[in-house]
């Protein structure tokens, strides 16, 4: 079975596999470029899907550097906004980890900023950026129990959307390995 939902606090985590522009949560997160342009991967897919004037709105915003995010609307997608991130080109360098780190980070902020509820991540940087699968599940799902555990009530739904079936296992026995330390 493809779908995974666990209880964090007063929020729930769920790992699905699919594809994030048909999410139906507030928010979709891109795994964009530092232009916030269009491209591959799944930055390609969210600005093929909400058309347009998501990259006319992306040209406003000044770019994004490593780490940060920033947010616009969602235009046609079914998410009311999207969440820009740029993560870490994965290089092996000690910063890596800080940088994926504050993108998820960043990412969680700004929804909550926002008065966001529920929220799709793709596993950012583990595409065509080269993070390794298995410590980028590590870190992303680390930063996100941490960051629900400790804003109860802030985000409803955190959703990881993972387009391949292997991806999802990784992410699944992640979870399962932190959910059983915990």
């Amino acid at each position: 079975m493809n779908f995974v939902k666990k209880q964090i606090g007063d929020s729930v985590l769920e790992l699905i596999v699919g594809n994030i522009v048909e999410q139906e949560t507030e928010a979709i997160v891109n795994a964009a470029n530092k232009r916030l342009a269009p491209g591959g991967g799944v930055a390609g897919a969210i600005h093929k899907a909400a058309g347009a004037r998501l990259w006319e709105e992306c040209k406003k915003l000044g770019g994004c550097e490593t780490g940060e995010a920033k947010i616009t609307l969602g235009y046609n997608l079914k998410a009311k906004y999207v969440i820009h991130t740029v993560g870490p080109v994965y290089s092996n360098s000690p910063k890596d980890p800080i940088d994926l780190r504050n993108s998820y980070l960043n990412c969680l902020k700004l929804a909550s900023e926002n008065n966001i509820k529920s929220v799709s991540f793709p596993a950012i940087s583990s595409g065509i950026f080269g993070y390794p699968k298995k410590d980028a599940s590590q870190i992303a799902l680390e930063t996100i129990i941490e960051y629900l555990k400790s804003h109860n009530n802030s985000i409803e739904t955190v959703k990881f959307v993972l387009y391949k079936p292997d991806d999802f296992e990784i992410f699944k026995k992640t979870l399962e390995d932190i959910i059983g330390k915990s």
